[in-house]
């Protein structure tokens, strides 16, 4: 995992674009944001790029490739898997069936959007200083080296 790395938020909604990017901006946290309003361009990025991500959070219901197909093609790639990048669900319900899923799928984390600016950024809070503490088995392995 890489805590200085960017932070993708693959989110087809504008306006939840626009209100993470503010309450990240208020939050100045060094980790630069990359959006994705498609889910495809977000996987070629993620198969594709040098730059190891600090994040993935990610919605569910998005056109072309929903967030659980996008989920399987991550965690089924071998060189994403290794990099140990922790991938969040950020949806607008909790479907039971889409929990089960999630999870299934060994996803990190699953978050119900709040509907209140100050509680989504107190959940950005709580998420971004969690992994942030976290280790990895890549990190650790450099780190005895």
């Amino acid at each position: 995992m890489n805590k200085t790395g960017p932070i993708v938020i693959i989110e087809d909604d504008i306006d939840d674009q626009d209100i993470l990017a503010e309450i990240f901006g208020e939050l100045n946290y060094k980790n630069k944001l990359i959006f994705f309003s498609d889910s495809v361009k977000a996987l070629e990025y993620l198969t594709d790029t040098e730059i190891e991500p600090f994040l993935v959070l990610s919605d569910i219901n998005m056109p072309k490739l929903n967030g659980m197909e996008l989920r399987e093609k991550v965690h089924n790639n071998e060189d994403l898997r290794l990099k140990s990048i922790p991938y969040l669900f950020f949806s607008t319900s909790a479907e039971q069936k889409h929990v089960i899923d999630a999870y299934s799928r060994s996803i990190q984390g699953f978050f119900v959007k709040p509907h209140s600016y100050d509680k989504l950024k107190s959940t950005m809070v709580k998420i971004v200083e969690y992994w942030q503490e976290c280790e990895s088995p890549n990190y650790i392995k450099n780190a005895q080296q």
